[in-house]
């Protein structure tokens, strides 16, 4: 029986690879995305049987040998619980909208068959990550992930802008790698297998560890308990950078330079969700100091992106300053010990957040239009040059109302149930801590006040406020409701983004299916009082926030001076890009000129000079190959052949030539003797 489901889930991983092979066999063929279409549909099928199979039953687990080193054999297989089946379930759940709307926005696009290509290895990349039973797959997978979005965010390569954003995007993606790797190393020395159930099941190796006297006890060694700290943080790491956590979080806003609907699908249910899903599948390997720095950075990321959304211009941006907000919530409830409820966060915010990024793609559409029918130079992205649209475009306009409701966390949406939850549980978590933690839910609900802020200065200025492209062009307008290839996934993700699709009581998230299938025993008590007192107070500052940018943006009633400091480190994301060029990007550039100079004039200059001295003397055997070696052997042939001349010239055959030499002979003997004999 177990077969089925185990196989059902191979083919929702392998579908998507097979169809970027396909697309990759057909090249240019396969324009129209047929192949990632139908692949992606199937991967879905094949996950949803795989979920009414393994939800709250049994885990499945399969494994085949991989490779051995020495004496330890290396496995690689499929692991399937509730949680991996749940993420197997979302991840083509909101790809195969995305890939539909793809058909519309993406059209005749010259590139348009590597994107379809890229976006199935993309899927299958995410897919293999949340199903792989062990560390060492699942890092493959990983960095599979990065490099997928490499391609993806720079799919417009000639661009430079995104050329550069999809190389920034990988190299601080490799700060993380290397951290999740590190952690890996520290985990097998101890226990000796990278088995995820084996180590992080509960009963686990790591549930069977101990800490005492500063030693990390483990079944099999013992190691200085900083060690366990270390792994712990070195798994954060790879989850900082892949998350887009502070300080690491500036490649994020930049990847928006990739095509919108690849956007919504980074920062719905792939990319962006690895990090948070990597911390949930190791939350075991967490100790005390760790959790605390979770809980720390998250709340510092989730209150700066929020605070640099508030003053973007840039449509896309804001979302992506939003996304990183709502990662440093999901980071916050990992580190209070909530990593269900974060989970719980990550699948509602993939709905409402992927709607969001759909529903702003559409808008850029019809803002491309515009420009291109009336000749405009205006941003297609810049806010400032939206308005009124909200006529031209009322279904656009609440989807995307219901997407911010979401985000916000009001009542009957999906957010209100993840959001408060977290919200609730950081409160009961801060009553039990001591000293600055206690600041950590007063923070995320300064944080829910600023994301009601800028969702709706967007939705006001984007669809209600004074259109501003009518200035240029007159009142003769034309702009167009999206076609239904870009509506239809729209609708579908609305519809998920609202309180039925998780529960049938919108207000008590204690009946969410989600959260009963993946949540541990209660490990905080519960203060009923909060559960109350915290969606009243959210409600209420979202609402009394509607009325003020409505006020604001809208009417034009904006009373506050732009240009000031705060403003200013608003808008320039608190100078973060800046700090990086002066502090790491100008060193590297004044160290690589360096390194050049070094490697022209020293290294080539020493290969130059001893192939110089080779050539010269080279050159200068060659002369005494020639002229000395050559010439003594050349003169003792002449005078091997003069005396045999000379010789052979001797005899002649004639007596009187005889008499003649013999005279001679004569002649210089007697000389002799005569001069030295006077």
């Amino acid at each position: 029986m177990q077969t089925y489901p185990l196989l059902a889930a191979s083919l929702a991983i392998m579908l998507p690879f097979a169809g970027f092979l396909l697309s990759a066999i057909c090249g240019k063929r396969s324009k129209n995305g047929v192949i990632a279409i139908i692949t992606i549909s199937l991967s879905l099928l094949a996950a949803g049987y795989t979920f009414t199979q393994v939800w709250d039953n049994a885990p499945l687990h399969v494994q085949w040998h991989w490779f051995t080193i020495g004496q330890q054999a290396f496995h690689v297989g499929i692991w399937l619980d509730n949680m991996a089946v749940l993420m197997l379930l979302l991840v083509p759940l909101v790809a195969l909208p995305v890939h539909i709307y793809s058909v519309a926005y993406m059209k005749g696009d010259p590139g348009l068959h590597r994107y379809w290509m890229y976006l199935s290895l993309f899927c299958f990349a995410m897919l293999g990550l949340v199903a792989a039973d062990n560390l060492l797959l699942m890092y493959c997978c990983w960095e599979l992930v990065g490099f997928a979005s490499y391609l993806l965010i720079g799919f417009w390569f000639t661009k430079d802008a995104a050329a550069q954003a999809s190389k920034k995007a990988f190299i601080i993606n490799r700060i993380g790698d290397a951290g999740f790797l590190i952690g890996i190393a520290i985990v097998y020395s101890g226990f000796g297998t990278v088995d995820i159930q084996a180590l992080f099941g509960p009963q686990g190796l790591l549930a069977q560890s101990t800490v005492a006297g500063g030693q990390w006890l483990v079944p099999s060694i013992s190691m200085p308990a900083v060690w366990l700290t270390v792994a712990g943080l070195a798994f954060f790491l790879g989850a900082m950078a892949k998350s887009a956590q502070f300080p690491l979080h500036v490649w994020l806003p930049d990847a928006m330079e990739g095509p919108t609907s690849i956007s919504s699908l980074i920062h719905a249910a792939t990319m962006v969700a690895a990090g948070v899903f990597l911390l949930v599948r190791v939350f075991p390997v967490f100790n005390e100091t760790t959790l605390m720095v979770i809980a720390g950075v998250g709340t510092l990321t989730a209150f700066i992106a929020a605070y640099f959304a508030l003053t973007q211009c840039d449509i896309k941006r804001i979302l992506a300053f939003s996304t990183i907000s709502q990662l440093g919530f999901m980071m916050v409830g990992v580190g209070i010990g909530m990593s269900h409820v974060s989970l719980f966060h990550l699948v509602t915010h993939a709905f409402f957040k992927c709607l969001l990024f759909l529903c702003a793609g559409a808008i850029i559409h019809e803002m491309q239009h515009l420009n291109q029918k009336h000749q405009l130079t205006i941003d297609p992205q810049d806010i400032r040059n939206m308005g009124g649209l909200g006529k031209y475009m009322p279904i656009t306009c609440a989807t995307m109302l219901i997407a911010a409701l979401a985000l916000t966390g009001f009542p009957l949406t999906a957010g209100y149930l993840s959001k408060d939850a977290l919200l609730v549980h950081a409160f009961e978590w801060g009553a039990l801590q001591q000293g600055a933690a206690k600041i950590i839910p007063y923070m995320l609900v300064i944080v829910s006040v600023l994301t009601s802020f800028y969702i709706f200065r967007l939705l006001f200025k984007v669809f209600f406020a004074s259109p501003a492209y009518k200035q240029p062009i007159g009142m003769n307008v034309k702009i167009k409701e999206a076609s239904w290839w870009l509506l239809a996934p729209m609708l579908f993700l609305a519809a998920c983004s609202l309180f039925p699709f998780f529960t049938v009581n919108p207000l008590n998230d204690g009946e969410v299916w989600l959260l009963q299938g993946i949540a541990p025993l209660p490990t905080l008590p519960p203060l009923r009082l909060l559960h109350l007192a915290i969606p009243i107070l959210t409600t209420l500052t979202t609402l009394l926030v509607v009325v003020v940018t409505w006020h604001w943006y809208t009417l034009g009633k904006y009373p506050l001076k732009t240009g000031g400091f705060f403003y200013r480190l608003s808008v320039h994301q608190g100078y973060m890009d800046a700090f990086y060029h002066v502090t790491a990007v100008q060193p590297i550039l004044k160290l690589s000129r360096v390194l050049v100079w070094v490697d022209r004039q020293l290294v080539d200059g020493l290969v130059n000079g001893v192939a110089a001295l080779g050539r010269t003397t080279a050159t200068l055997a060659g002369w005494i190959d020639r002229h000395v070696v050559d010439g003594v052997v050349n003169l003792i042939g002449k005078i091997a052949w003069g005396m045999g001349n000379v010789l052979r010239r001797s005899q002649t055959g004639r007596v009187q030539y005889y008499f003649f030499v013999l005279f001679f002979i004569i002649l210089v003997v007697l000389l002799y003797h005569i001069i030295v004999q006077a």
